[in-house]
């Protein structure tokens, strides 16, 4: 395992620090993308890790983030995220900053954070990942007909498989399970499940280019690369039921009130020592796909005189070993 395994826009992202330090961060995401999936609590530790070192670099805040989420803890994901979305300007996490929202019982909140976006001007997963937790805050609030709603966006297509296709026709199988729509429910987690298979032979064969068309079980699905997806503008339907929720104008000030969400972190666990992890960095060989954050052409950029945000900030970089005492630039590539 080697720095270099790191994705090359985070890479870009570390040139702020020494090489030895950039390095030493870079084998630490790696790790964590490596173990996300198979032990998401040792692959928090790597980045927490990271986060001593570069508190200061989006992509490692954006890291932390998808970290705790993968443990359970949202009220830390949640701040992470709105951290990495001050520091980035990108609303490609606003996502998973819905879906932790609902993780810590905010549902109501969570509708109004994803009302409060440009939905087209995301990429075309994003707006998927967002009409899948925008649909979930529904349920939770009781709400199936309009979670229905909220996935009836044009990437619901059961012709063509795309990456997100199996996850966003499993939601649509749950709340058609969930309306007691029992054979519709059956037909979509069958070509959820298609998709899935479909897509994984795709992403097999190497090139993204390549067209293939799967049959089985009467399911016939064009996979295709992810560029050629269909962009999905906000649906007027689920606007239309959203503006009675609207009349308070003030998403953008309730993102970061004080909560549980917003409690300091405290990145120096003594039973975590950074040493033991930097070990782990050097012997631990393991197959798998290094941690690829997101990046987006798409930019909201949160207050920066967020007073709780930026206490938090300064406390990760007290011991951010950066040679700079300034914000890293913004790496936004298109997706």
């Amino acid at each position: 395992m080697q720095a270099k395994d790191l994705d090359k826009v985070a890479r870009n992202e570390l040139k702020t620090l020494t090489k030895e330090n950039a390095d030493w961060v870079a084998m630490h995401l790696v790790m964590a993308g490596r173990l996300l999936e198979e032990d998401p609590e040792l692959a928090h530790r790597h980045v927490l890790s990271a986060a001593r070192r570069a508190g200061r670099i989006a992509v490692v805040r954006e890291s932390l983030a998808i970290s705790a989420y993968a443990i359970g803890d949202f009220a830390l994901a949640l701040r992470e995220l709105r951290t990495y979305r001050r520091i980035s300007g990108s609303d490609e996490q606003v996502p998973l900053m819905v879906d932790s929202e609902r993780g810590v019982g905010r549902p109501d909140k969570a509708l109004e954070l994803g009302r409060s976006i440009d939905r087209s001007a995301l990429t075309v997963g994003a707006q998927v990942s967002l009409a899948i937790a925008m649909s979930g805050a529904r349920l939770d609030l009781g709400q199936s007909e309009l979670a229905l709603m909220e996935l009836e966006i044009p990437q619901l297509d059961p012709n063509k498989a795309f990456s997100y296709s199996p996850d966003l026709f499993a939601a649509y199988a749950a709340v058609l399970e969930e309306l007691g729509r029992t054979e519709e429910a059956a037909q979509w987690q069958r070509r959820a499940d298609v998709a899935a298979r479909a897509v994984f032979a795709a992403e097999g064969g190497g090139d993204d280019e390549t067209i293939e068309v799967v049959e089985e079980g009467g399911e016939a699905f064009a996979v295709l690369p992810g560029d050629d997806a269909p962009s999905a503008a906000v649906d007027d339907e689920s606007e239309s039921a959203d503006s009675s929720d609207d009349s308070d104008g003030d998403d953008e000030d309730d993102l970061d009130e004080p909560s549980e969400a917003d409690e300091q972190i405290e990145l120096d666990d003594p039973a975590d020592p950074d040493a033991a992890l930097d070990q782990t960095v050097t012997d631990v060989e393991l197959d798998g796909p290094a941690l690829d954050p997101v990046h987006s052409d798409s930019g909201h950029t949160e207050a920066a005189t967020d007073t709780a945000s930026d206490a938090e900030l300064t406390d990760v970089a007290a011991s951010d070993t950066t040679d700079t005492d300034e914000e890293p630039r913004v790496q936004n590539p298109e997706d």
